[in-house]
């Protein structure tokens, strides 16, 4: 059977976090579930920060460490609120 050509197919992507990095999925997973009642899993998550990510056209241009993406990221933030401040 042929798949819509619009319909996204999943793919695994296996990544190595350390554990502080899991224990923060883990919390934040825990959290929505005891707040909501909504389930949330490790991969759910990096799915939506990729999303989110993706939403404020944060490319992977000149990215050379950590350092860079994360200051990439405050650029975006400081705009966004520079234009909800009134003026």
């Amino acid at each position: 059977m042929l798949e819509p050509k619009n319909h996204l197919k999943n793919q695994r992507v296996v990544t190595f976090l350390n554990r502080d990095e899991v224990d923060f999925l883990d919390k934040m997973g825990k959290d929505a579930l005891f707040s909501s009642g909504t389930k949330l899993s490790r991969a759910k998550l990096i799915a939506w920060l990729i999303d989110i990510l993706k939403g404020l056209n944060i490319s992977g241009e000149n990215l050379k460490n950590e350092k860079d993406l994360e200051n990439k990221m405050m650029e975006v933030i400081k705009q966004i609120e520079n234009s909800n401040q009134p003026r």
